[in-house]
């Protein structure tokens, strides 16, 4: 291989923070979405659609002053769910787990900050060392350009993997443009590097040829997660791909008086039925009366901006901090990738198969069922947009317990 196209890999030494360094950054837990009563009310998108065909938005909300533009920046960790929250919420194996497991996750544009970024999340929180690599979409260390929404983006990608699955090496593929021609190299590059998922955090509405880009996500042996889209009852592409596990969004609550975690659908989340994917034999339990294509989601984790998630963010930060708390589905679509990449790790032990990356729904039994919430109004197939027992559009079969279930 040239050498110009050799991955250049990161190795974080958090490991080597003394211990009363990392004992007196855990005892700030903050981290109470909704800590008063305008917090996470308003959210705006961080990388909004442009109106281009054939070219996707990412599926993530930053949380707002009350203006409704400028983020709510902290200079220190105040607000948002930790990784110590989420692996409660969803049960996931101790930190130790995941070790040897690499996660993949394709953006547009370049984040120029994000080691930085990465580290200092990492530190914050006191995860282990592992080996970061980021390249182009087609390996190499020429970086596309810049971009500070999609540069957001990246920032949340890689630390809700940092979150799900501390011990996981990450792999970031960046394509050229947020056009889907680039994004699906990227997505076929991050294939080849034998990772155990590929999380992607984008969509764009449906067109008449998806099908034709399905192949770029359809790799035997890897996981592709895929967000649902923010913007309610709709289906986005790829998630609407049947080689994809569609990731939908929920609202994450965390009692104070208990500590426990409760979840109803998030408004937000996307779903439906693809108008031109055809139904794949994995989702027969899904009536064609129901849907006689492809239906979103599959399965889903937390996307509410109100109950969003803590996120170091120094390239597209505010004067007022780098601490930022996000939402949308594309946080759920990378911890539900680190959720597989744990199942693999743990792969004897629960007997899991990845086929082809799509969400295997005959393992349903280790899953939260989230049975109320709605997205929007489809009034002759209810179950598309409101959450019930069972399968649903807005969450699937429902969020992570454990990893059991992928």
């Amino acid at each position: 291989m040239p050498r110009a196209r050799k991955l250049i890999a990161i190795l974080f030494t958090v490991a080597v923070v003394s211990a009363t360094a990392v004992g007196a950054a855990q005892a700030d837990q903050g981290g109470v979405p909704n800590s008063n009563a305008d917090f996470g009310q308003s959210h705006k998108p961080v990388c909004p659609p442009n109106g281009n065909a054939n070219e996707a938005h990412c599926d993530s909300q930053v949380v707002t002053n009350k203006d409704g533009v400028t983020p709510a920046a902290t200079t220190t960790y105040q607000n948002g769910y930790q990784p110590s929250d989420l692996q409660a919420a969803y049960s996931l194996p101790s930190a130790t787990n995941g070790a040897g497991k690499t996660v993949a996750i394709v953006d547009a544009y370049d984040n120029p900050k994000v080691a930085a970024d990465l580290s200092a999340y990492r530190t914050r929180f006191g995860l282990p060392a592992i080996t970061f690599t980021k390249v182009n979409q087609t390996g190499g260390t020429a970086y596309p350009k810049g971009d500070t929404g999609w540069g957001q983006e990246i920032d949340l990608d890689v630390d809700m993997v940092s979150a799900a699955c501390p011990n996981c090496n990450i792999l970031l593929v960046e394509a050229n443009s947020s056009s889907f021609s680039d994004l699906a190299a990227a997505v076929d590059f991050a294939a080849s590097r034998g990772v155990t998922a590929i999380s992607n955090s984008y969509g764009g509405s449906e067109f008449s040829t998806e099908a034709s880009w399905e192949g770029h996500y359809n790799h035997a042996g890897i996981a592709v997660t895929v967000s649902s889209g923010d913007n309610g009852y709709g289906v986005e592409f790829p998630a609407a791909s049947q080689y994809v596990t569609a990731v939908g969004g929920t609202t994450l609550t965390k009692s104070s008086s208990t500590g426990a975690f409760s979840e109803t659908a998030w408004s937000g989340a996307g779903s439906g039925c693809s108008r031109y994917i055809t139904k794949p034999s994995w989702q027969n339990i899904i009536s064609n009366s129901t849907c006689s294509k492809r239906a979103v989601a599959d399965v889903s984790a937390v996307a509410n901006p109100s109950t969003g998630v803590a996120v170091y963010d120094s390239y597209g930060s505010t004067s007022t901090g780098n601490w930022l708390v996000f939402g949308g589905t594309s946080v759920a679509s990378p911890i539900v990738a680190s959720v597989y990449a744990l199942a693999a790790a743990n792969n004897a032990a629960n007997n899991v198969t990845i086929n082809n990356g799509s969400y295997p729904y005959g393992h349903r039994t280790a899953l939260h069922d989230v049975t109320s919430g709605t997205n929007g109004r489809c009034r002759f197939t209810p179950s598309l947009c409101t959450a019930g027992a069972g399968w649903d559009g807005p969450t699937g079969l429902g969020t992570p317990s454990g990893a059991g279930a992928f």
